[in-house]
């Protein structure tokens, strides 16, 4: 039929086929077809707009409110009231210092890079914006009370050029008086059990006493790198230095109880008889220090508009800073060769040295604390050698004008009473006083130069004094 749809099938017992015509449907006005069209693309949209814009709403995370932030993310804040000002929320006088080093004296100090960590250094920087800073461990009572950025700012320094209350609170314990005298009581109660390589290069090694307690044993062929480390020692404490480790003198001698077990380990390590060594605690835990950005240029300074220039929420790094300060004093004063001044010496065949790690200095990684090792070149055999290195030594102090005041105050007493030589000898009689035939104190010829170098420190820190005071 015309104009209708045929279907034709085959029957199953049927010869033929069979045709049925259907009619078609009419189509629709003209008018329907606009409007369906038109209601099909607005389904369309609405579709589009409603499955793209209802996921996100539904993934998207609430904002949370202020009172359920961790208290570590709450520690420092944005404000825009009163221009805009950062308000930090980390009380200065209740700031926790890090953890100390660990009293007991089966840890000790390592006097050789090889037996520092090779992890990489722990940064002690973080800014605002960075996922370091959250994970920050924070004391629990950071956000108890709100100090202003220029509050904070300003009490870095006290009198213009000395470290102020916040940096001094900040600063690690260090080893005080107490594990000192604990360290000479022990290794004079102790047997040795063994002796092994280690603790850097020539013949010193590392001794394990019969309790467990191991120490740096520093020998030397000649007296005076051993006088150099015991009478560095003593002036660190002169000063209120708690950076270098326990040391204490002992003498070889295989016949002995303290040396009768390790017989065969002293003739394999080549130890004299009636030798002098120097036994240092060792300590664990000790990572690379690297020279801080300040002092690596050729124009180095560390001066108080240096320090303004820092993040004064960042007190682990400045704590740092102040231990640095403490650092090229206490360097100039003993002429020692083998920390900075090796760095700078030898940027003639490295350009890069100044990046890499201070030699013979190590952070104790839990406490923050810089631990100054191996001084032996100091007082006697640093200052020998002056005239070659002097310029390296004086860049270092020159570069200095912040200063911790109970370093400053020692060094004006010292100054004053004109007796740092007898100090230490005394020192040397007073705790050394079966070893007084088996090495000589220190040199008068050395205190003269020690006088010298301490009124130079003096006057570096006057001088700074009197420019920023009157600046």
């Amino acid at each position: 039929m015309a104009g209708g749809v045929v279907y034709r099938g085959r029957g199953d017992n049927m010869k033929g086929s069979l045709s049925i015509a259907l009619p078609a449907p009419p189509l629709p006005p003209r008018a329907s077809r606009l409007a369906c069209l038109a209601a099909a693309t607005v389904a369309f949209l609405v579709g589009v707009a409603v499955g793209v814009t209802l996921p996100l709403v539904l993934t998207s995370p609430p904002e949370a409110p202020p009172h359920s932030l961790p208290r570590h993310v709450q520690a420092v804040e944005a404000s825009t009231e009163s221009g805009g000002g950062l308000v930090v929320t980390a009380p200065l006088h209740t700031w926790a210092p890090p953890p100390v080093l660990n009293s007991e004296p089966n840890l000790a100090a390592s006097s050789a890079a090889s037996n520092i960590s090779e992890q990489a250094p722990v940064s002690s920087g973080w800014t605002i914006n960075s996922t370091e800073w959250l994970n920050k461990d924070l004391p629990l009572d950071v956000a108890e009370n709100q100090v202003e950025w220029g509050d904070m700012g300003s009490a870095l320094l006290e009198d213009e050029v000395y470290w102020g209350a916040a940096v001094e609170e900040a600063l690690p314990r260090g080893f005080p008086d107490s594990e000192v005298e604990s360290w000479r009581k022990l290794i004079r109660r102790q047997a040795v059990a063994r002796l092994q390589d280690g603790c850097g290069r020539m013949q010193n090694r590392l001794l394990t006493f019969t309790n467990g307690t191991r120490s740096c044993c520093r020998y030397r062929q000649n007296h005076d790198q051993i006088q150099g480390e015991i009478f560095s020692f003593y002036l660190s404490r002169l000063l209120g230095l708690t950076n270098v480790p326990p040391s204490a003198l002992g003498v070889v001698r295989a016949g002995a109880w303290q040396w009768a077990g390790v017989g065969n380990q002293l003739a394999l390590a080549q130890w004299a008889e009636e030798r002098p060594v120097v036994m240092t605690r060792f300590v664990e835990d000790l990572a690379p220090a690297h020279i801080p950005v300040p002092l690596r240029p050729t124009r180095r300074r560390l001066h108080p508009l240096e320090v303004e220039s820092l993040d004064p929420r960042d007190l682990a790094g400045l704590a740092e800073l102040a231990q640095w300060s403490d650092l090229i004093v206490f360097d100039y004063l003993t002429a020692n060769l083998d920390r900075v001044v090796n760095n700078l010496y030898n940027m003639q065949w490295n350009p890069g040295m100044m990046e890499a790690p201070a030699h013979n200095l190590a952070r104790h990684v839990p406490s923050g604390l810089l631990v100054f090792l191996d001084n032996e070149s100091g007082l006697l055999h640093g200052y020998r050698l002056l005239d070659k290195y002097e310029t390296f030594h004086a860049s270092l102090l020159n570069a200095l004008c912040v200063f911790r005041r109970s370093t400053a105050d020692s060094i004006k007493r010292l100054v004053m009473a004109k007796d740092v030589g007898e100090r230490l000898k005394k020192m040397f009689r007073r705790h050394e006083p079966d070893l007084q035939d088996v090495l000589p104190p220190i040199p008068d010829k050395s205190v003269k130069i020690l006088n010298e170098r301490l009124a130079s420190v003096h006057k570096q820190i006057s001088r700074c004094e009197r420019m920023y005071r009157n600046s």
